[in-house]
């Protein structure tokens, strides 16, 4: 985690003034004056999470961890692979996509952070899974072979694509407990601002990307809700998938792992 430094920016403006006087004679000068303008400003850039489909509307995702300084995490997914029936066939489970408290329509799993250091001069991109799933409670205590994959990624900002960071086409399976995996990388003179890395899209997001997202739906057909956000409906996202093998032994338990993201500066 980057130091919180406090950074102060000063530009200054000429001023000019142009003045028209009757010449008192042929061979005199006109007379002029002019003089700087100056403007200061204090604190960092501020912080807030945008629509990561259309980054010029702020959104609200609830709680997330953040890391302070002029290269920054503003925002972390949280992931949930949902609730599933014991199978003993090998299967695919979907993260449930994500979801805001202001009525924004559900989007794909996304990071988002921002780069406003005086001369960017790059940043990785990265994520390692510190441990496999477990339930330190149960019977069988961890979910043998499980990995979590992400795929369809994407970047988006206010700023010119021409300075995005660019991100791996093909999918990032984590297959290596405790290896870090690269997600997204910013060479010099890039990636500077605020950007979201994206795993996935909604329907609406514009850019011609997938819908990777579809409905959560029960036995009758109606729509699971989330009460934390004010009972909207739920969504998956086929972008960030969880592979378990039908030989691993499960319990009917929550299984949880820790991912850790992390953002570095290039040398």
């Amino acid at each position: 985690m980057l130091e919180k430094n406090s950074t102060i920016l000063q530009l200054s403006f000429v001023v000019m003034t142009l003045s028209f006087l009757q010449p008192l004679n042929v061979n005199a000068e006109p007379l002029s004056h002019s003089e700087n303008g100056k403007i200061q400003f204090t604190g960092e850039y501020p912080k807030g999470v945008v629509d990561p489909e259309h980054p010029n509307k702020g959104v609200d995702p609830g709680p997330s961890p953040t890391t302070d300084g002029p290269l920054r995490f503003e925002f972390v997914p949280q992931l949930s692979f949902w609730n599933n029936e014991i199978s003993e066939k090998d299967q695919v489970y979907y993260a449930n996509a994500q979801l805001f408290l202001d009525g924004t329509g559900a989007r794909g799993n996304f990071v988002q952070l921002s780069d406003y250091r005086e001369k960017g001069s790059g940043w990785t991109l990265q994520v390692r899974q510190e441990n496999q799933l477990r339930n330190e409670s149960t019977k069988n205590k961890e979910l043998k072979g499980a990995v979590i994959s992400f795929d369809q990624s994407w970047t988006n900002s206010v700023n010119s694509a021409g300075y995005a960071p660019s991100v791996s086409k093909e999918v990032i399976h984590i297959n290596n407990i405790s290896e870090t995996y690269d997600l997204a990388q910013a060479r010099p003179g890039t990636g500077e601002g605020t950007w979201s890395i994206i795993f996935g899209a909604s329907i609406d997001n514009g850019q011609g990307r997938k819908d990777t997202l579809s409905p959560r739906i029960d036995q009758h057909g109606q729509p699971f809700v989330d009460a934390a956000f004010n009972n909207q409906p739920i969504y998956q996202n086929s972008a960030v998938s969880l592979t378990i093998p039908g030989k691993t032994k499960k319990d009917p338990v929550h299984y949880q792992t820790m991912l850790t993201w992390i953002l570095s500066e290039l040398p």
